[in-house]
């Protein structure tokens, strides 16, 4: 489709020149937690639950990310109650409760539209126990629209640093006569991910320090350098196992 990919590249562009700083100010709460050797938790409904695997268990990625992955509120497990479930009074509370939770480790929250009970909720919860909450969302359409939880907030309300992912009203690129098509989310919110990875790397080495990431499994030496992480990690990481 003419347009889509100069689009996405505007778009990241625009990324980079007004979200830098917040994504710095993530990634510092991120390293302070981690240098003492804290997890960061991950947490997301719908197809934003995509973010939290994209910083979980890759390839050069970091170490210490618990993402919170509850299959009913992902769509492979029946798409139109996911919908349903994210908008319930009460679930974030439950969710939250069940979390291994360590003193002032902080919380990634990713919602595109942040004002479903859900996120916003589990955003308020992790607040209110002194958990540093970071959110990713479209912060300029999240304005323009009324929060449906039930207090009243959006997810850039009860987050300490906020990441606008640019992404556009309906999510599309391109306007057709359809609606909105050539989803970008997805695409924002993984390039945000890897962004704050680096900068979490880069502040490991200016303290001279190695960064705690994982290797391919699939290179020599891979399967040995993670076990020795899994050991370390896998009571405080549920999906690791």
């Amino acid at each position: 489709m003419n347009g889509f990919t100069s689009k996405i590249i505007d778009g990241i562009k625009l990324i980079d020149l007004e979200e830098t700083n917040n994504i710095k100010s993530c990634a510092k709460i991120m390293f302070d937690a981690m240098i003492k050797g804290k997890v960061v938790h991950v947490f997301a409904t719908g197809h934003s639950h995509m973010f939290a695997e994209e910083l979980f268990y890759r390839a050069g990625g970091l170490v210490q990310i618990n993402p919170i992955l509850e299959p009913f509120l992902m769509q492979h497990e029946g798409a139109v109650r996911s919908t349903q479930f994210e908008r319930l009074d009460g679930i974030a509370k439950i969710i939250f409760d069940s979390i291994d939770k360590d003193e002032n480790e902080p919380f990634i929250i990713v919602s595109n539209s942040g004002i479903n009970n859900v996120p916003v909720q589990m955003a308020s919860y992790a607040k209110e126990n002194n958990h540093p909450v970071i959110s990713i969302t479209s912060k300029k359409i999240s304005e323009t629209l009324k929060s449906r939880s039930t207090n009243g907030l959006h997810l850039y309300d009860v987050s300490d640093v906020v990441i606008d992912n640019h992404s556009p009203r309906g999510d599309g690129a391109i306007i057709s006569e359809y609606g909105p098509i050539g989803a970008t989310s997805s695409i924002y919110n993984s390039y945000i991910a890897q962004r704050i990875v680096l900068e979490i790397i880069s502040l490991y080495e200016e303290k001279g320090l190695t960064p705690p990431i994982y290797l391919s499994a699939n290179n020599p030496g891979g399967d040995e350098h993670n076990k020795e992480i899994y050991n370390k990690y896998k009571k405080r990481i549920k999906s690791l196992y």
